[in-house]
């Protein structure tokens, strides 16, 4: 296999995600309500997209809270395109890919896109 292959592989590589995988749209009213004891996280994910990967990768990398601290959930997009729709329905975020979406207190308080994504400062929403 060559770089290019692995970089563009449309197939979800295996990965310790500290969440829940979110597969099911009525997950989103239960990740609204724990929003309102613990902060919630969705990190929505293209497989297919190189930089979807990269900033996963560095998400990943980085990410350092417990489950105490943030609930965190991960879309698989190409799999759940209902479910993104869905989130920007209910928390009013406009789709885009890679996406974190921050949720308290049942709203999304922030949300970023592509290298933002690792911009924002978790610790703020704690």
């Amino acid at each position: 296999m060559g770089v290019f292959d692995s970089l563009f592989k449309s197939e979800k590589k295996d990965f310790n995600w500290p969440g829940e995988q979110l597969e099911f749209v009525d997950q989103l009213e239960a990740i609204a309500t724990a929003s309102y004891a613990t902060p919630q996280l969705i990190f929505k994910h293209s497989t297919r997209c190189s930089i979807s990967r990269f900033v996963l990768a560095d998400f990943m990398n980085h990410f350092t809270y417990s489950s105490e601290e943030f609930g965190a959930y991960f879309l698989d997009l190409l799999n759940h395109r209902d479910i993104s729709t869905a989130i920007a329905e209910r928390f009013n975020v406009v789709h885009q890919s890679p996406q974190l979406i921050i949720i308290k207190e049942g709203k999304a308080v922030a949300h970023a896109s592509h290298e933002g994504v690792n911009e924002l400062k978790l610790s703020t929403y704690l």
